[in-house]
């Protein structure tokens, strides 16, 4: 154990992730591929079904990013610029606690995406962020009101089951890890402006995985 994880609590985060973003359904990014036009943008949001870092609890909270990026964000990829959005509703040892997850310094999955995707941080602010996700995963929505706003229904076709969902395992590039269930969806809504990142569209890639995390690496 190095010398920064040494002074990490035991953590463990599990919930909802999804994204939306500019790529053709289904987004390359998650099967390790170059994204449909060659470089992607997107918000990525996550919700914390259950949580704790030490004895901080974290339960219920929300975490937002806008990202960029050129290339394959598995491989070579240039141009890589993120802002994050912590929930406002966090206390201080919640807000530190989000902070050391989600930066990388507290290890596990986190902070090998943080490593991989080496973005310049364009801004980190505490925002009200809502996040929606249906039982039954026929939706998911997060807003940042005036800035930012995220949802998708879920993909659907002509033989798939009424209330079936098209789900995939063992995603080559799966963006929370190893092990978890990714549900595929499209965007009815994918609007940013904020922190340099500007755009409005719809009708493009979304998905929905769960993640689980446990901290600090050993």
């Amino acid at each position: 154990m190095s010398d920064t994880t040494a002074t990490v609590p035991r953590w463990h985060a599990a919930g909802d992730w999804f994204d939306t973003c500019k790529c053709n359904v289904p987004c390359p990014c998650s099967f390790a591929q170059l994204p449909s036009h060659g470089d992607c943008d997107g918000i990525l949001a996550w919700h914390i079904r259950e949580g704790h870092y030490g004895d901080v609890r974290l339960d219920g909270l929300n975490v937002l990013m806008v990202a960029s990026f050129v290339g394959n964000i598995w491989a070579e990829h240039t141009d890589t610029y993120a802002a994050v959005f912590v929930d406002e509703r966090a206390d201080d040892p919640q807000r530190g606690a989000i902070q050391m997850i989600f930066g990388g310094q507290a290890g596990s999955w986190p902070a090998q995406m943080v490593s991989m995707m080496g973005a310049e941080m364009r801004g980190m602010e505490f925002a009200p962020i809502e996040i929606e996700v249906a039982d039954d995963l026929a939706s998911w929505r997060a807003v940042v009101p005036g800035r930012i706003e995220a949802s998708a229904t879920a993909l659907t076709g002509p033989t798939t089951p009424e209330g079936a969902r098209v789900q995939s395992t063992n995603l080559p590039g799966a963006e929370t890890g190893p092990g978890q269930v990714a549900t595929w969806g499209r965007s009815t809504v994918d609007r940013a402006d904020a922190h340099g990142f500007l755009w409005s569209r719809e009708g493009r890639s979304s998905k929905h995985i769960t993640f689980d995390w446990t901290g600090p690496d050993h």
